[in-house]
């Protein structure tokens, strides 16, 4: 029996749900779902110019993991973007804190 996964630190919490191609409605469009720690993980990493092991020790994970984690992410966007698919962002991650929670860790630094 697989160890059960440890909780992600997500400082992020965006303020849209959905990307999606313009001119062409939600009804018309397949999706793609990313996950609220594949999003922090490509903040940390291409905004905050962060390296993995610096990203990783900020969301509470090994490095593999991280890289893991960011690689998933790219491959979502990169499908989205040359299929045409809208991009969801998943509200309530498995592996990501509440938003009550989400805040606490990060004005406190540590994970939750």
């Amino acid at each position: 029996m697989p160890r059960p996964k440890r909780c992600r630190k997500v400082c992020f919490d965006p303020n849209y749900k959905i990307f999606k191609p313009q001119g062409i409605p939600m009804s018309e469009l397949s999706s793609i779902e990313m996950e609220l720690d594949e999003l922090e993980a490509m903040r940390l990493s291409d905004v905050e110019n962060l390296s993995q092991t610096d990203a990783a020790k900020m969301m509470d994970v090994s490095q593999p993991t991280f890289n893991r984690i960011l690689s998933g992410a790219r491959s979502k966007v990169a499908e989205a973007l040359t299929d045409g698919m809208a991009l969801r962002i998943a509200r309530g991650s498995p592996h990501a804190p509440g938003p009550s929670d989400r805040a606490a860790a990060c004005k406190t630094g540590g994970p939750k």
